[in-house]
C-alpha cells in the first residue's frame, strides 16, 4: 500500500477540526499528526512556525463564521437575526466562537476601529432606514449591540450545562430596547 502524501491543506484541515472540537490550545503538532495518521515530520515540513498555522486556522474560522451567520440571518429582520445568529453560533460551535472573539486583532485602538473591522458597512444604513434615525445613531446602536452580543455570547459559550437560548435572546431584546430608547431620545435632542 503506497504511503499517503500529506499536504498543507490536510494539515490546515486537521488543525481546524482540532480547534473546532477542542480549542486552539490543542492545535499542536502531535495532535495534528495523530488526526491525520502520520508522524510529526510531515507536519513540521509545513509548520515551521505554529503561529503561521494558527493564523491560517483563524482565517478558516472567520470564513466559517461568515458563512454560518449569513445562512441564519433573516433579511426582513437583519439586525435582530444577526445578533441571534452569533448566539446560536456560541451554542453550537463554542470553541470556534471563542477563537473568533478572542483572537488578536491588530490595528484596533478604539471602539470605532473595532466597529469598522468587525461589521458590514451596510448594516448601519439598513438600521438608520428601518428605524428612521441618523446614520451616526444607527452606528452607535449597532456598536452597543455588537459589544453586548460579544459579551453575552462569550458568557454563553463558557457556561455548563448552559444558559437557555431563549433567556439569552430575551436579554438581547432587553438590551436592544434600552439602546434603541437611548438612540431615539438622543435623536430628538
Amino acid at each position: 500500500m503506497p504511503k499517503q502524501r500529506i499536504t498543507k491543506e490536510m494539515v490546515v484541515n486537521a488543525a481546524f477540526e482540532i480547534a473546532r472540537s477542542s480549542g486552539m490550545e490543542q492545535v499542536m503538532v502531535k495532535n495534528i499528526a495523530d488526526k491525520i495518521g502520520c508522524s510529526v515530520q510531515p507536519i513540521y515540513s509545513y509548520c515551521k512556525n505554529m503561529d503561521g498555522l494558527r493564523q491560517e486556522v483563524i482565517e478558516r474560522v472567520n470564513a466559517f463564521i461568515q458563512e454560518y451567520v449569513e445562512a441564519l440571518i433573516d433579511r426582513e429582520d437583519l439586525f435582530r437575526s444577526i445578533g441571534q445568529s452569533y448566539i446560536q453560533l456560541a451554542k453550537e460551535e463554542p470553541y470556534l466562537y471563542r477563537i473568533f472573539i478572542l483572537h488578536q486583532r491588530k490595528g484596533i485602538a478604539s471602539l470605532d476601529d473595532l466597529y469598522q473591522s468587525e461589521t458590514n458597512p451596510d448594516t448601519a444604513g439598513f438600521i438608520a432606514d428601518k428605524l428612521q434615525i441618523s446614520l451616526s445613531k444607527a452606528r452607535q446602536l449597532h456598536l452597543n449591540m455588537l459589544i453586548y452580543t460579544i459579551g453575552v455570547g462569550t458568557i454563553f459559550s463558557v457556561t455548563t450545562p448552559g444558559i437557555s437560548t431563549d433567556e439569552i435572546y430575551m436579554q438581547q431584546e432587553i438590551a436592544y430596547e434600552a439602546f434603541l430608547k437611548q438612540a431615539l431620545h438622543c435623536e430628538s435632542d
